[in-house]
């Protein structure tokens, strides 16, 4: 971005986002609390936040020491979600990233298939790789350890990263830290599925509050309320509020089936250029989920994410 000609103007790095103001990080590494005008928020931008942490912006301090937000540098990348806010279109997560990771428990509370399957389109849609860790395994019982090599396996399967981790083993840090080491990453994951207390073991110290699980609905209670960046020795990690789900943003119907590796790979034997396989004849991806080759997780995932059109199931 151009400095306007303004001697006060610096290129910063988003590093904190509240909604109404921005914590940014000079190239001195100077921290200082920045707003941005009003009018930023409506130039073509259909998203509830602007200006996202991970971005490059170019800053103005001014005389009476408020900094402004003037200009975002164009993004390297970024994950994007269905925001919950009706009057606008999604919701931006970070930007400039290296790799998404989402931590998953498959009880207390549950994360369910098509949350993860979503989340992993959400990567493949924009270049994005994709790290799945699963945690909290000191709590599953026989049957879900069972579960949790089967998903293991499945997404490995399908080139997909994955580890299991106990957030609160002193050995998970060693686990964790060669997978964010050089890299810029997100850490995403419904409420209560341990993000903070993963991030406080990784780091050694705590760097934000952990909560509870909701007795009456298994549910985790939200502890981180805006995105943060947190500095590694080498490499960055963004936390993210705890979410329900992903919905479809900048997706046809046509290029969901681009973002499952394997109805990809698959629907090239499909007899029509443009099978939905929702019935058509001649769906080879059909065939596939009929004879195992596709699981009927994923292909059950790949039709939720296929209506997002006609219902708001990523709420």
């Amino acid at each position: 971005m151009a400095d306007n000609g303004n001697d006060n103007t610096f290129r910063a790095l988003v590093t904190r986002s509240t909604g109404s103001s921005y914590m940014i990080l000079s190239d001195d590494d100077t921290e200082r609390e920045a707003h941005i005008k009003g009018n930023m928020r409506i130039k073509g931008i259909r998203t509830t936040n602007p200006v996202a942490v991970g971005d490059y912006v170019t800053a103005l301090t001014q005389a009476d020491g408020t900094t402004w937000i003037t200009g975002i540098e164009p993004r390297r990348n970024y994950i994007i979600r269905r925001s919950t806010n009706l009057s606008k279109e999604a919701h931006i997560l970070a930007a400039n990233i290296d790799q998404a990771a989402l931590v998953i428990t498959l009880n207390h509370p549950v994360t369910s298939t098509v949350f993860i399957d979503r989340f992993l389109a959400t990567a493949e849609a924009y270049r994005v790789p994709a790290l799945l860790i699963f945690n909290k395994t000191d709590l599953l019982t026989d049957s879900e350890k069972e579960q949790l090599g089967e998903l293991r396996q499945l997404y490995e399967s399908l080139g997909y990263r994955t580890i299991a981790i106990t957030a609160i083993d002193s050995n998970t840090r060693e686990q964790v830290m060669p997978m964010l080491t050089g890299k810029v990453t997100l850490l995403s994951g419904n409420s209560g599925v341990g993000k903070s207390t993963l991030l406080n073991t990784v780091f050694g110290k705590q760097l934000t509050r952990t909560g509870n699980i909701s007795a009456a609905h298994d549910k985790g209670m939200h502890t981180t309320t805006f995105s943060e960046m947190y500095a590694l020795p080498s490499g960055r990690v963004i936390d993210t509020p705890g979410i329900k789900g992903f919905g479809s943003v900048e997706m046809t119907k046509e290029e969901v089936g681009h973002y499952f590796r394997e109805i990809f790979e698959v629907s090239r034997h499909c007899r029509f250029s443009n099978c939905l396989h929702t019935g058509e004849p001649g769906c080879a991806v059909l065939e596939a989920v009929k004879n195992g080759q596709i699981t009927f997780s994923r292909f059950e995932s790949y039709l939720s994410l296929l209506g997002d059109g006609e219902e708001e199931k990523y709420r």
